[in-house]
């Protein structure tokens, strides 16, 4: 390679790490204001402030709103790690399973409420962050429902009755009505799961008696 080449070659290189820098800036800086106030009252002049750039420049790195809040999601998870369904699995006792589950479930909501709390407040009024959710949350509740819905008795298991109090147990306003009423995430945990094994576990006939 000449000179004149190898000078260009660093040239964009150099350019491609400034912008992926100024990426990176954006992203952390849109992160931050939603988990301090939200994603719906998050302004892209707020995000080029913080992040010390235009609104163009956001712009041109993000040209659509899902854009940005993918960048943001995918950030946010890779440094908050979610609790894995898979790691529940092999408890063959479902009720032992789901107490496991919840506790760990609900420690980590307490953890992630900054986040998660405006987040989804704000699911119900911004498309674009629906859109997203849809993509990275909603798959991820369905995969925990599923773990916790294998090994209950026969006559319940997979039905709709099941499938929903699941739903609610695992929700994160679920957690946060009963932790805000008193209780702790253990024992909000326990609460939710003797519950969940006296409607469905195996001394539960199938005419509810």
């Amino acid at each position: 390679m000449t000179r004149k080449g190898s000078s260009r070659q660093y040239r964009k290189t150099k350019r491609a790490r400034q912008e992926q820098e100024t990426r990176r800036r954006i992203t952390e800086a849109a992160v931050e204001l939603h988990r301090a106030v939200g994603p719906a009252r998050t302004a892209i002049t707020d995000i080029a402030k913080h992040a010390g750039v235009s609104r163009m420049t956001v712009y041109s790195h993000f040209p659509t709103e899902v854009d940005l809040l993918m960048a943001c999601s995918t950030h946010w998870a890779r440094s908050n790690q979610f609790p894995d369904p898979s790691s529940w699995a092999p408890i063959d006792d479902p009720a032992e399973r789901l107490t496991i589950a919840l506790e760990e479930l609900y420690r980590w909501y307490g953890r992630k409420q900054d986040m998660l709390g405006k987040v989804l407040r704000d699911i119900h009024t911004v498309e674009a962050l629906a859109t997203v959710m849809d993509g990275l949350w909603s798959p991820w509740l369905r995969a925990i429902i599923q773990t916790l819905a294998v090994g209950w008795p026969a006559h319940r298991a997979g039905g709709d009755e099941l499938m929903g109090a699941l739903r609610l147990a695992v929700d994160f306003d679920t957690w946060r009505l009963l932790t805000g009423s008193g209780l702790d995430d253990r024992a909000a945990a326990d609460l939710v799961a003797r519950m969940l094994r006296a409607e469905f576990g195996p001394d539960r006939k199938p005419d509810g008696r």
